[in-house]
């Protein structure tokens, strides 16, 4: 008998398998596609030799995660290349703000009626970043936090909604770039802690930058499953589960999967029904003849740009995707141009870019004539470089994805109450109503992204399970 079986090869899932295995469990993870990876893959969707990214690409998150940290990630091939500024938000008179490494620098950007205001806001929660971290990511009944009084400060300013934060600036531009980082998880800009949102992407930039993975994001699945294999454990692709008999035995069952798929092979019935689906990503990869042609010099240079003219324009997009049921007619876009940093992704002068807005759950259109025109907006001239598109609506995303229900890629709703407390109200969100199997996906606290930490924790509820079973 194993002493762990984790089903779905994501990070977090992969994180899982390897906290267990670190620990002297006895480990096997199964995957129902052909390799390892879930939102951190990279396929060639487009022209042979272009090699895109079908979900994550930029990770701010991964880069400051404790759990991959602490692992020797570097040793099985992980490597982080940075441009030259993580992350740049440009404008229609050809302008730019940005969030660089430096604080300075970005605060610059916003001008100097809101550089003041910017500094007094991050540099406090940066000089504890590695700290607060940790206990952002964590929870009470994972680990009591380091640094209470940090984290009750970050608190008090991220809990709020985003738009009472960003009140303290008087421009446009640092309202803006704001409401762009809350965005990256698909909520409205009004909601509760969606301030906290905006701070940690904006201190993560700070910290350690928003990085990509050379070779594109599979690199980081990959790492971690030959660490896995390393130390002991098994991966088994190909294998899709419909029921926990489909399993070998073990003494616990880990699920890197969406709660609703984990209640239909547990048995667990309307266990999950009250747990919502959010807004889901309309997404085109392209491969382009040359370098996107950005007006503002700062896009050109950054891994990561993000698209919306204002906060107004940006909040019309999140309440058109997740409150009135329709596709906004100018989409918030988030983009990322790997080949800036990466050669490796396209052959010699080519390009690969990725780009998505949101659309409402399940939705059946095509965004990509708005998507474009959205483009063409900032980067006259776009549409004559591509030379390929690989157009991905929320259908597909979720046969990609499983996790991805009705191509929500934050696997659950980030909004509300539900941003903090998924999949549902309970001081243990790993368990289930099954001692022995537990959930481990992005529908856990803390969240979406790239970090592994949802796997992280609930590897620790495991571990403290198979103890007290001696």
């Amino acid at each position: 008998m194993l002493d762990a079986v984790v089903v779905g090869a994501g990070p977090n899932g992969l994180t899982a398998a390897v906290e267990l295995a670190r620990r002297g469990f006895s480990v096997a993870l199964f995957e129902a596609r052909d390799t390892v990876g879930g939102g951190a893959r990279t396929e060639e969707l487009t022209l042979p030799g272009f090699r895109h990214d079908p979900c994550s690409a930029a990770h701010p998150l991964a880069v400051n995660s404790p759990a991959f940290r602490a692992m020797p990630l570097e040793r099985y091939g992980l490597r982080w290349l940075h441009a030259e500024l993580p992350m740049a938000h440009p404008f229609p008179d050809g302008t730019a703000a940005v969030l660089a490494r430096s604080v300075a620098e970005t605060a610059a950007s916003f001008g100097p009626r809101d550089a003041g205001a910017y500094r007094r806001l991050v540099e406090p929660f940066l000089a504890k970043w590695d700290t607060l971290v940790r206990d952002f990511m964590s929870l009470p009944s994972t680990g009591l936090p380091r640094d209470p009084l940090t984290l009750a400060r970050f608190g008090l300013a991220g809990l709020p909604p985003s738009t009472w934060l960003t009140s303290r600036f008087r421009d446009e531009r640092a309202r803006t770039l704001f409401a762009g980082l809350v965005a990256h998880v698909m909520a409205p800009l009004n909601g509760v802690a969606t301030g906290a949102v905006g701070l940690v992407f904006a201190l993560s930039a700070h910290a350690r930058g928003w990085p990509l993975a050379r070779g594109g994001s599979q690199s980081i699945s990959d790492a971690l499953a030959a660490y896995l294999t390393d130390l002991g454990g098994s991966i088994h692709t190909d294998y899709e589960v419909k029921r926990l008999d489909d399993l070998p035995p073990a003494r616990a069952y880990v699920f890197d999967t969406s709660p609703t798929a984990l209640a239909r092979i547990a048995g667990f019935g309307r266990y999950y029904d009250g747990f919502r689906y959010g807004p889901a990503a309309f997404k085109v990869d392209y491969a382009l003849d040359g370098p996107v042609p950005w007006t503002a010099p700062e896009a050109r240079a950054a891994g990561t740009v993000q698209i919306g003219a204002n906060s107004a324009e940006i909040g019309a997009a999140l309440r058109a995707a997740s409150r009135e049921g329709r596709a906004p007619d100018r989409p918030f876009l988030i983009t990322v141009q790997p080949s800036v940093v990466d050669p490796t992704r396209a052959p010699e002068g080519k390009h690969v870019f990725w780009a998505y807005g949101h659309v409402p759950n399940g939705w059946t259109g095509d965004l990509t004539d708005a998507l474009e025109a959205q483009l063409e907006r900032f980067a006259p001239g776009f549409r004559d470089r591509v030379l390929a598109r690989a157009v991905a609506g929320p259908a597909e995303l979720a046969a990609r994805n499983a996790n991805y229900v009705g191509g929500d890629i934050a696997t659950g709703a980030a909004s509300g109450l539900q941003l903090l407390l998924r999949p549902k109200l309970s001081l243990f969100p790993y368990g289930t109503p099954h001692p022995a199997v537990f959930l481990c996906s992005s529908a856990t606290p803390p969240g979406p992204g790239v970090h592994g930490m949802s796997g992280h924790n609930a590897a620790k509820a495991v571990w403290r399970h198979l103890r007290r079973q001696g």
